[in-house]
């Protein structure tokens, strides 16, 4: 049996040696701890150093902030060159071309993120949290990984503090521990935990052995982020019947241990017009530029769907609805080319190498049958691509396909969005997604109903051009009213009010850049 442990010993690791504080980036006003890096130092095929930059939703969301902020992203250093450019203090500043914050790298070995990263956040939490039909796996060894690298990015954390009161931003289910562990050390300044996935019912999060010490971890935050109300709902529903705190659904505040945390929704965005657009063109250029790589003809319509390959997303049924549309709709034959992306991912586990396999068999049956001589219906893309060619498919397709069994947010989405000011283009969203409450001119389907989203399809694929306009101009109005910088802005605005006015001046650089921010009645 798991010994219980209480928060007071957090077992939070010495800060180390060093000879000095970490060099500044202006870096104790704001503090970002996430998994994953916005970019990573790999070897090249004749040992040169490459970078890359990250694709995660995540990162899409959160590096405009810290970057507009000159403060400090903490990640795991997981690249295969990620070691040979950092500096004494393991950090390295970022973007390579235009340098504007730190980027500090935590260390990993194998075993432990087998345990903390693939075993109890991915095996554990993940199919916890998404409604997709994979059973959680608990093993109390990976929880206790979990707690001892919680633990290690939190004193990373606290070194990088160099002001009294910074905002430390906590994202993620990686990091469900840390913001108690960070408050115990530091004592004074916003913690901010950003939860990007759906938080479970509390049905489900009493499924964790561990559940209590998830959702007090959570609460070591001045204020807990969700995607949606409902998972703030499911939040304060966690709060009050697993840990028994107090909770004031009016105010949507959870008070426990002499703490109070507020519980607000902040839907995250993507950047407003996307940076890369002058790099890669016009409609017309990008579209040439995607008929060439995947050679297509000048009649094909374009679907384009990108994915991880994760079972979330709703890889078979979204291949079933093409084979389904191609059945019923005759006409469609040889008419269209389906370009889905499906990027590898946490192919350590057995659900992802299983779902790899089905997804490549589906996409193989589906041609077998309805391909000619000179047309496949679908292109089956398992490679990671970079930003700009993402955005390349985007801007070329005529319809973009997102069919998330479960998801907090999908900001390819809002990427297609905000990649259209052509205002052409429609988009077939899940009902599963946070986005289709922020995207009313999406066309909404079921993913489980593959008639519904055969026809959905069919109806994209043959929707007017004044009626795409219609629809594109509000969702391109509501991602501009809401995009990247106004999701950080809302973040920084509504932590600042809480550490009080003293804090807030600190924060005024980035906020002056960004219009006015909806104040919330939060303090």
């Amino acid at each position: 049996m798991h010994d219980l442990r209480r928060f007071g010993n957090t077992g939070l690791e010495a800060r180390g040696s060093f000879d000095a504080v970490p060099p500044r980036a202006d870096s104790g006003r704001v503090i970002v701890l996430a998994n994953r890096q916005p970019f990573s130092h790999e070897h090249g095929p004749d040992g040169e150093v490459v970078v890359k930059r990250s694709t995660s939703g995540l990162v899409t969301a959160s590096e405009p902030l810290v970057r507009q902020t000159a403060g400090v992203w903490i990640a795991h250093g997981a690249g295969s060159a990620d070691r040979a450019v950092v500096d004494a203090w393991d950090g390295v500043m970022v973007p390579p071309d235009h340098p504007a914050y730190r980027l500090r790298r935590v260390w990993l070995t194998e075993e432990e993120e087998d345990g903390y990263y693939y075993g109890f956040a991915n095996e554990g939490l993940w199919p916890l949290c998404h409604r997709a039909h994979v059973r959680p796996v608990f093993r109390s060894s990976d929880f206790d990984r979990y707690w001892s690298i919680n633990a290690r990015f939190a004193a990373a954390a606290c070194d990088e503090a160099q002001h009294e009161t910074p905002i430390v931003l906590v994202q993620d289910y990686h990091f469900a521990l840390a913001p108690l562990m960070i408050r115990d050390r530091l004592g004074s300044g916003a913690i901010v935990a950003f939860w990007h996935i759906p938080w479970p019912t509390r049905e489900r999060m009493q499924m964790c052995p561990w559940a209590s010490y998830l959702i007090e971890g959570m609460l070591g935050s001045d204020l807990v982020g969700c995607q949606t109300h409902e998972d703030c709902v499911h939040f304060l529903d966690g709060a009050e019947h697993v840990l028994g705190a107090t909770v004031d659904r009016r105010l949507m505040t959870v008070t426990y241990a002499g703490r109070t945390t507020y519980v607000r929704a902040y839907p995250a965005s993507v950047t407003y017009p996307p940076s890369c657009l002058d790099e890669i063109g016009d409609i017309d250029r990008c579209t040439r530029d995607v008929r060439h790589a995947f050679r297509l003809r000048e009649t094909d319509r374009l679907i384009v769907g990108v994915d991880r390959m994760d079972y979330t997303k709703g890889l078979e049924e979204k291949l079933l609805a093409i084979e389904y549309l191609l059945e019923q709709h005759p006409q469609f034959v040889d008419s269209f080319v389906y370009v889905q992306v499906a990027q590898p991912s946490r192919q350590r586990l057995a659900p992802y190498r299983d779902l790899s396999a089905r997804v490549r068999a589906l996409a193989e049956r589906v041609n077998r049958r309805f391909s000619t001589y000179d047309w496949t219906p679908v292109r089956l893309v398992e490679q990671p691509l970079e930003p700009p060619d993402v955005y390349r498919l985007l801007r070329a397709a005529h319809v973009c396909y997102v069919g998330s069994l479960h998801d907090g947010m999908n900001l390819v989405a809002k990427e297609f969005i905000s990649a259209r000011d052509d205002e052409r283009g429609v988009l077939v969203l899940s009902g599963f997604t946070g986005a289709a409450s922020d995207l009313c001119g999406a066309v909404t389907i079921n993913p489980y109903d593959i008639e519904q989203t055969a026809h959905a399809l069919a109806g994209a694929l043959t929707m007017r051009p004044d009626d795409q306009q219609h629809r594109m101009r509000r969702m391109r109005a509501s991602v501009a009213a809401w995009d990247a910088d106004r999701w950080g802005a809302a973040l920084l605005h509504d932590a600042a009010t809480l550490c009080g006015v003293d804090y807030r001046e600190r924060a005024t650089a980035f906020l002056s850049e960004v219009t006015t921010v909806e104040t919330r009645s939060i303090a």
